[in-house]
C-alpha cells in the first residue's frame, strides 16, 4: 500500500532580487512529505532551507515549478499547514493566555472557544498556571512551548518547524526535543523540521532530506532506520547502533557540498 503524499514540490526554483542582481535560492528541486511522516531537512548554510518552508507554507510562490498540498497546487497560506519559527515571536503585551489564543482570533473562531481550545493545550502541556504570566516572566524552553501551543491551537495536519530549538541551551533543547516529537506524534501529523544539527535530524526523523549548496537541489535522502527497544524517541534514537553511521553520512554528504567537490 502507497502512503499518501501530503506535501510535494515539483521541479522548483526560486529566485528573488538583491542589489547584485538576481539570485537563485532553489533549482529545480523535487521531493516530497508523506502522511504521517517527520521529515527533517538539512544542508550548507544560506543555502534555502528557510526559503523552502516558506514555499510549503504558501507564504512565497516558487519562480518556477510548483508545490502541492493533497494534489493542489499552493498558492497562499493554507489552515492545514502550521509553522513553528526559530524565534517564538510572542507578543510582550499579552499573556500566555491571550498569545496562546492568537491564531484562532486571526480565524475568526468564536472567543468562548478559543479560551477552552487554549487553556486545555495550556493544561497538557503543564502551563496552564502560567496563562496570566507575560513572556517575560518565562524561559526559554517555556517560550517556545506557547508558540508551539499558538501553532496547535488551530489544529493544522502538517507542521513546518524551522530550527524551533537552536536558540535553547541544551538541556532544554532535548526537553524540547521530546516534547514536539511526542506531541506530533500521539496527534498523527505530519512534519518537516529544518535544522542545522545532523544529530537532531537523524534522532526526530523518519527521513532526512540532504540539500547541496546554494542553489539547492536534493543532494541525497536518507531512510532512518534504528534499532531501538521500546518506543522510538529522540532521545533513545541517541542509544540506536545505526545512529552514528547515519550523522556521519550525512556530515560527509555536508562537507562535500561545503567544499564543492
Amino acid at each position: 500500500m502507497t502512503t499518501q503524499e501530503r506535501i510535494r514540490a515539483e521541479n522548483v526554483t526560486y529566485t528573488y532580487l538583491t542589489r547584485a542582481g538576481e539570485t537563485t535560492a532553489l533549482s529545480n528541486l523535487s521531493l516530497a512529505i508523506l502522511d504521517g511522516e517527520f521529515c527533517s531537512v538539512v544542508g550548507p548554510s544560506g543555502c534555502g532551507k528557510s526559503t523552502l518552508l516558506s514555499l510549503i507554507s504558501g507564504l512565497t510562490l516558487p519562480t518556477e515549478g510548483r508545490v502541492l498540498l493533497d494534489d493542489i497546487p499552493i498558492k497562499g497560506p493554507s489552515r492545514k499547514i502550521g509553522f513553528l519559527l526559530q524565534k517564538d515571536h510572542l507578543f510582550e503585551w499579552r499573556t500566555v493566555l491571550e498569545n496562546a489564543e492568537l491564531g484562532l482570533e486571526i480565524l475568526g473562531i468564536d472567543p468562548t472557544e478559543t479560551g477552552d481550545r487554549a487553556r486545555a493545550l495550556l493544561q497538557s502541556y503543564g502551563l496552564r498556571e502560567f496563562e496570566k504570566f507575560y513572556p517575560r516572566q518565562l524561559s526559554g524552553g517555556m517560550r517556545q512551548r506557547v508558540a508551539l501551543i499558538r501553532t496547535l491551537a488551530t489544529d493544522p495536519e502538517i507542521m513546518l518547524l524551522d530550527e524551533p530549538f537552536s536558540a535553547l541551551d541544551y538541556q532544554t533543547r532535548l526537553i524540547m526535543q521530546r516534547e514536539v516529537h511526542s506531541i506530533i506524534r500521539s496527534n498523527g501529523k505530519s512534519a518537516l523540521l529544518v535544522t542545522h544539527d545532523i544529530e537532531e535530524a537523524v534522532a526526530m526523523s523518519d527521513r532526512v532530506i540532504v540539500l547541496s549548496g546554494r542553489p539547492a537541489k536534493v543532494h541525497s535522502v536518507y531512510d532512518i532506520k534504528l534499532s531501538v527497544s521500546g518506543e522510538r524517541t529522540p532521545m533513545s534514537s541517541r542509544d540506536a547502533p545505526e545512529f552514528r553511521d547515519y550523522c556521519k553520512s550525512i556530515w560527509k554528504d555536508l562537507d562535500i557540498e561545503r567544499r564543492g567537490i
